[in-house]
């Protein structure tokens, strides 16, 4: 009998051993996390690079600040004529992104207007953020689905990037966009005829996705810019965002008036595959 209940406690503590679970995986790693697209990936802090003390870059938060209790309006649509004013239209291109919010808000602050060149793979993360630039004035353009080179595809799957794109910012918005802008700027007559939008291209590319430097961005976005000029930046990435009230302080004193795409060109219809860079 007690030759039984030793054997018997034996098996227990054993089969407690088994059932525990196995610690030889490390704590905390994590697996399978995706890939983000190269036009989409998190910036690097500037505050940590040799640019940024340089220019003596205040780091801000990843994450967005409350908004003020009190929120400035959003501006009315432009009532302007760009045969009489000195227009110039900002564009952006690749987000939304993480730094969209932010950028929102100062172009609210400013009561400015511009024209977002959306991916249509980012608009589902960002549905607040794309609705927001409708409902508060700005212009929604198309600029494809996932930033290939469209030249280098078939045309039926031109003719899918747009139509996914325009898909995607309608079921978030209620509005389909009537510009395209072409990834790179890669476009031929074969790409022209499939995407079948007006192509918006730019008179300014700032080269803010190169240098990634505020005090590079803020020379550029100011001094470039001439009368009805189209001006290129991208808002997934933080140093472009930081310039951009100095941007927008730079072109006032020089006596522009920001306008989006659109208004620039008063209204006129654009020419489906036809290639605008300017006024």
């Amino acid at each position: 009998m007690l030759l039984g209940l030793v054997l018997a406690a034996g098996c227990a503590q054993s089969a407690a051993k088994r059932a525990e679970p196995s610690r030889a995986r490390g704590a905390g790693g994590r697996t399978g996390d995706p890939t983000p697209s190269a036009s989409a990936s998190a910036e690097p802090d500037p505050a940590t690079t040799p640019a940024a003390h340089e220019n003596h870059i205040v780091p801000q938060p990843d994450e967005p600040e409350p908004p003020p209790e009190e929120e400035p309006p959003a501006p009315p649509p432009a009532r302007v004529d760009c045969s009489v004013r000195k227009c110039v239209a900002l564009t952006f291109d690749d987000g939304p992104g993480a730094y969209t919010g932010r950028l929102l808000d100062q172009l609210r602050a400013a009561r400015v207007h511009a024209t977002f060149f959306l991916l249509g793979q980012n608009v589902a993360g960002h549905r607040d953020l794309v609705r927001r630039m409708v409902q508060e004035g700005h212009e929604v353009g198309n600029h494809s689905w996932s930033h290939p080179d469209l030249t280098t595809l078939p045309s039926w799957e031109v003719r899918a990037q747009v139509r996914r794109t325009q898909q995607a910012v309608h079921d978030v918005t209620g509005v389909a966009p009537v510009l395209f802008r072409p990834p790179y700027g890669a476009v031929d007559e074969r790409v022209a005829d499939a995407v079948d939008m007006p192509l918006i291209l730019w008179s300014v590319d700032t080269l803010d996705w190169l240098h990634r430097d505020v005090r590079r961005n803020i020379t550029a976005g100011v001094r470039e810019p001439r009368r009805g000029g189209i001006v290129l930046f991208h808002d997934i990435h933080r140093p472009t965002v930081a310039a951009v009230p100095s941007v927008l302080e730079g072109l006032r004193e020089r006596g522009f008036t920001f306008v989006t795409v659109s208004e620039l060109f008063g209204g006129r219809r654009l020419v489906p595959g036809r290639r605008y860079a300017e006024r």
